[in-house]
């Protein structure tokens, strides 16, 4: 049974080049280790009965040590299982803290959590808080009617007649180059003392309203002061609805102008950038100025779209893009004589921001050659239109045409595909300076419906591009009180610092008439809106009383998740929602699908599943039961979800009556108190409080010595029944505190931990204790304090027996400092304790191993060893069998848990690599477990992480965006005495004050730090316990490398044993696992866009009404090049002066009076 030393040259006995017998089967030459001519080679995994490997490893002239049998390496598991079961039942204190609990059984009761109740409640009280809300916005839309209706339009109003807050006016006035300019333009604007106010996580003051204008709007229009003039008289309903409901949050009106007043007023956080904040494109705003939107963008690329014109023809796709929401569907084509996708997508595909990214990158890719064809565009856009499988809004239809003109109407397509019904409108957008016929343009808008817009140069983008939602708006208004509904917002950033919120949003009519039996005026006058902060809705859920795999989570319509404990978006850009869907927020599989969809029709359910469920700290992956119950939140359009595990049915809840009646003195003289003082932690052990609300007055602390500090001096001024406290939070840390000071009496003060190499004990609760013995070890103890935020806690719950937790090691970061053997292995288990017929676990215990001594006892349990001797040796003329401990220069012995990380192993150079995922140790035994099937692989991505900024691509090159004139340009007369020369200059002037109008990033020029990180998404792979369960022997067939190694799972424990030569060759390495996370494109989106996920959108659609006058279609405006304009542009330009902001012109201006 002997096998001899093994060399790279030469594995086995025999002919070097001939395979070992195989049971049933002739010799078989070894593969070529340098692999076929295709590849490199990749090592075949065979299984082999455990009876067929005993001729494998017996052949003549064998050395005196063979490779272990299989009842050996059973042998060395069942002592390892012994020894860990015998150390947990010693110093874990399972049986005895279930002993303390029903000792003290007078000091609590059981709870019980019923889901159907409790999930109904919740869901009644966030219906009741957004209610008060909708009040609120009801009051606010219609005094913002009736103050429009009544307001006297002045056409001679001027800048010093109103009186106002400008949010962004210190920023301006700060503003060292602009001070002089600016000083003299600010006699209208008030100037505010502010007070800090936690609630709005800012300086506000409660008198008055904030206005707040986009920087490319011109203050001093006329249409812009009337709108301030009339808006103004907003500000006492404003302070009326806080007085009716103190709780409310920002108050908003966003005009259809562009201007925002809001309350209460507070300075507008200003940029370091252009402020590029704009009402009419924040998410809330879109949802409630128009109904959802099947839009379709076609971009004419004919070879006379060139240069700058195709330029702001893929800026103003990309800004068009900006506009749409997740309610909308839409899709890019480009066209000449023919017309194509821009993208992969081939149909109407959500516009999400995952979609329109896809969009955005392939529009960058447009060339402009051929000629124009109008009919190949339209018939393409039409059709997309009318395609009814797929999934799509099936409300507003239009098209989005971008050119820089042509002849034909093509009106024979309007004829086949849209009349006399019009059911689909169409936008025309005539880009760049050129000299063609416009007429065509108009006419197609204007006979479809829709609306003509010029964009001449970059400046109009923005403006142009979002005015078509007024169009749409006119269904809505001429609905009247029927389209008066309240919608309520995806999750998205507060551009005021408030965090993530929802918004309840509500539309503004326009109730004027122009004169007696006129028609009724159909322009939407703007959104109300009022937020609601998302930590305000979490806290109208149960917390503690769930336990802590327990949670609470809602969805809207598209199944995205407005609370979740998983929804912690790392970065967030305040132009773009915060979107997770729910099976994205955890592991997807076809009950949760169900589950999502069920919610979504807005029905009512439980399911009790079995689903993976990742750790805490994102390494493992754990096969749970879970029950789900969930209802609509009725008067939304979101419903409500409860998760709880089975075990936290129930819960404990401290009865401490019999002590607060006998102590009407502070909580500091209650019996048990004593034992969370410092002053006891010598003799009882370390304690840590869950950083928890216990009281109002209670000042948190990350530090949690500091954070106890500060709890322990309040409890010396509260009574135990103080209204200020949570008195279940409070009570149970109470009950907590001495249940775990009873475990140390008992168990841990008269146990020696050296004796078993253990560094400390520990117990952690539900109450919120977290007690370390002893004392010392609380300096090494790097767990959270709050039990329910720590991955050891949570996972023992999930998980029968013991679990053990290696160090946390980044391949990256140096190795493990072993020098003061102060490195553990956490093991614990959770305390199931049944009273009746009622089954909790209110606790989990468990000890730190020290690594070094276990690694010591390791070897020898996996050795041959009968007693506490020395090893045995194998004489020369004998035959033994290798153990873990003499061979190990032969012998490769590991304990590995459940996530594929090394715990313990017979090699001391791999001590500091315990932590580690195995394949960083040896990749090509990780390789064969997973090949085997004692390992499973989970891929998953995380669309909330936050990157580094990627450095620019473009060093050394022209400015992003900029034009540049080519020689036969500057030749060409006609070019400079065109207005091209003009648009040139005027790109470039913006690009020299805003830095690369065009392609700047979104985030940075709202002012982020140039280092911020930005949103993107990384791939997530966790590994967990296949289908295996037994022990097996096994060999990784590489040649001359060929390795044994046999596998078996430890009983009881989320450990595997493994035991393998070690590795004399490195012909065999294969493609080594990869567990850590990797920056990811996410999956494909051309082809999940074949398969979108369940949705439905809003209730309502208001695209049609026989009444609505379309006759305001839009007409040209251009704005020609001036030599005086020119000439003072170009002396402030030289001067250092910003200049001053001109009114936009664009077709809306003259009817928009208001």
């Amino acid at each position: 049974m002997a096998v001899p030393a093994r060399t790279c040259g030469a594995s086995w006995p025999g002919p070097v080049r001939t395979a070992r017998p195989w049971p049933g089967r002739g010799p078989r030459p070894f593969p070529d280790p340098r692999g076929p001519a295709s590849g490199p080679a990749r090592p075949l995994l065979l299984l082999l009965p455990p009876l067929l490997l005993l001729p494998l490893l017996t052949a003549p002239g064998a050395s005196a040590y063979s490779f272990p049998q299989q009842h050996t390496m059973q042998y060395w598991a069942r002592r390892l299982e012994q020894e860990i079961d015998g150390v947990m039942r010693i110093f874990g204190g399972v049986q005895q803290l279930r002993e303390i609990y029903k000792d003290n059984r007078n000091l609590f009761e059981v709870q019980e959590n019923e889901p159907q109740k409790l999930v109904e409640k919740v869901a009644g009280d966030i219906e009741s808080l957004l209610d008060r809300k909708v009040q609120a916005l009801k009051r606010l839309a219609d005094a913002a009617e009736n103050f429009q209706k009544s307001h006297r339009w002045q056409d001679n109003i001027k800048e010093e007649d109103i009186m106002y807050y400008d949010a962004k006016a210190d920023a301006e006035l700060d503003d060292p180059e602009g001070e002089d300019v600016e000083r003299g333009s600010k006699t209208s604007t008030l100037r505010l003392d502010f007070m800090e106010d936690p609630n709005f996580k800012n300086k506000v003051n409660y008198s008055y309203t904030a206005v707040q204008i986009p920087t490319d709007i011109y203050k001093g229009s006329t249409v812009i002061l009337n709108e301030l003039n009339w808006t103004e008289a907003l500000e006492n309903v404003f302070i009326e609805n806080r007085r009716q409901d103190p709780t409310l949050l920002w108050q908003v009106f966003g005009s259809a102008t562009g201007v925002t007043r809001y309350y209460p007023a507070t300075p507008w956080r200003a940029p370091k950038k252009i402020d590029l904040y704009d009402v009419r494109r924040r998410p809330w705003y879109i949802q409630g100025a128009s109904s959802p939107k099947d839009m379709v963008i076609i971009v004419d690329v004919s070879g006379s779209v060139s240069g700058l014109t195709l330029k702001l023809m893929k800026t103003s796709v990309c800004e068009m893009l900006d506009t749409l929401s997740d309610d909308d569907y839409v899709n890019v084509a480009s066209f000449n004589e023919k017309a194509q996708p821009v993208s992969c997508f081939t149909h109407l595909v959500q516009a999400n921001v995952r979609n329109k990214k896809v969009f955005k990158e392939a529009v960058q890719g447009m060339v402009a050659k051929g000629t124009t064809g109008y009919k190949a565009g339209f018939e393409y856009a039409f059709d997309q239109l009318q395609n009814s499988n797929i999934t799509r809004a099936n409300c507003n239809k239009m098209i989005m045409m971008f050119t820089d003109g042509g002849e034909d109407r093509v009106q024979d397509v309007f004829e086949k595909y849209n009349w006399p019904n019009r059911t689909v409108r169409v936008f025309t957008f005539s880009v760049g300076q050129h000299n063609y016929d416009v007429t065509p343009l108009q006419w197609m808008a204007c006979t479809n419906k829709g609306y003509y817009f010029e964009i001449p140069s970059i400046g109009a983008i923005r403006i142009n591009t979002q005015e078509y939602l007024d169009v749409l708006g006119r269904p809505m208004v001429l609905a009247g009180k029927e389209a008066k509904q309240v919608q309520w917002t995806n999750v998205y950033e507060d551009a005021l610092g408030l965090g993530l919120v929802v918004t309840g949003t509500l539309p503004v009519f326009n109730l004027t008439q122009d004169g007696p039996g006129e028609k009724k005026n159909q322009l939407i006058l703007g959104v109300m809106g009022i937020d609601v902060a998302l930590n305000d809705i979490k806290r109208l859920t149960p917390n503690y009383t769930l336990g802590a795999n327990g949670y609470v989570f809602a969805i809207d319509l598209n199944g995205y998740v407005l609370l979740h404990p998983n929804l912690k978006p790392q970065t967030t850009n305040f132009r773009e929602p915060v979107t997770l869907d729910f099976l994205d927020a955890e592991l997807e599989d076809e009950n949760k699908e169900e589950i999502r969809r069920s919610m979504i029709d807005g029905n009512k359910g439980h399911k009790q599943i079995r689903t993976l469920v990742k750790s805490l700290d994102e390494r493992y992956i754990d096969e749970v039961i879970r029950n789900y119950t969930w209802v609509p939140i009725r008067s939304t359009n979101y419903s409500l979800g409860l998760v709880l595990p089975p075990y936290s049915t129930f819960y404990l809840q401290a009865n401490l009556s019999d002590q607060i009646l006998q102590v009407k003195l502070p909580i500091s003289k209650l019996k048990d108190f004593e034992f969370l003082l410092p002053s006891s932690f010598e003799s009882e052990g370390h304690v840590f409080i869950a950083p928890r609300e216990y009281c109002k007055d209670l000042n948190a602390s990350d530090n949690n010595t500091e954070f106890l500090k500060n709890f322990i001096e309040l409890m010396e001024k509260v009574t135990p029944d103080s209204k200020q406290c949570n008195n279940f939070l409070l009570h149970n840390l109470i009950l907590d505190t001495g249940i775990t000071q009873q475990l140390v009496e008992r168990v841990w003060r008269d146990q020696d931990l050296n004796t078993y190499s253990l560094l400390a004990v520990f117990a952690a609760t539900d109450g919120g204790i977290t007690r370390v013995f002893p004392n010392k070890a609380a300096e090494d103890w790097t767990e959270n304090p709050e039990p329910f935020n720590a991955s050891f806690y949570r996972r023992s719950l999930d998980n029968h027996g013991y679990v053990f937790k290696p160090p946390h090691q980044d391949s990256l970061l140096r190795p493990l400092e072993l020098e003061n053997d102060t490195v553990g292995v956490l093991v614990s288990t959770a305390v199931e304790l049944s009273l009746g017929r009622r089954t909790l676990r209110p606790a989990v215990v468990g000890v730190k191993l020290d690594l070094e001594a276990w690694a010591e006892k390791f070897k020898v349990l996996a050795s041959n060893r009968t007693h506490q001797d020395q090893p045995q040796k194998c004489g020369p003329s004998s035959h033994c069998e290798m153990d873990c401990e003499v061979n190990n220069e032969d012998l490769l012995c590991v304990l590995i848990d459940d996530g594929g990380f090394l715990v313990l192993s017979n090699q001391n150079h791999q001590w500091d690599q315990v932590g580690r995922f195995f394949s960083e140790v040896d990749a090509n035994l990780m390789l064969a477990l997973y090949n085997n099937s004692f390992y499973t692989r989970k891929e998953s991505y995380d669309y909330q992480a936050a990157c580094a900024p990627q450095p620019p691509g473009n060093l050394g090159a022209a400015p992003r965006g900029v034009f540049v004139p080519t020689i036969a340009d500057f030749l060409n007369l006609a070019w400079w005495t065109s207005a091209a020369a003009w648009s040139l200059f005027q790109q470039l002037l913006y690009g020299l004050i805003y830095h690369s109008w065009f392609q700047a990033d979104p985030a940075e020029a709202e002012g982020s730090p140039e280092t911020r990180e930005s949103s993107c998404v990384m791939k997530q792979t966790q590994y967990y316990f296949g289908s295996v369960n037994a022990s097996y022997n096994a060999i990784i067939d590489c040649g001359n490398c060929s390795r044994l190694f046999h596998a078996q799972r430890l009983t009881n424990t989320n450990l595997l044993f493994v035991v393998a030569e070690k590795p004399l060759c490195s012909q065999c390495e294969a493609g080594r696992l990869l567990q850590k996370e990797t920056h990811s494109d996410g999956p494909e989106q051309c082809e999940l866009v074949q398969r979108p996920r369940y949705r439905r959108g809003p209730h309502i659609c208001f695209d049609y009404n026989a009444t609505e006058d379309t006759s305001d279609c839009g007409r040209g405006a251009s704005f020609p090049p001036s030599l005086g304009v020119l000439v003072s542009l170009q002396l402030m330009l030289l001067l250092g002066l910003p200049p001053r902001p001109q009114p936009q012109v664009h077709s809306f201006a003259s009817s928009r009076r208001l």
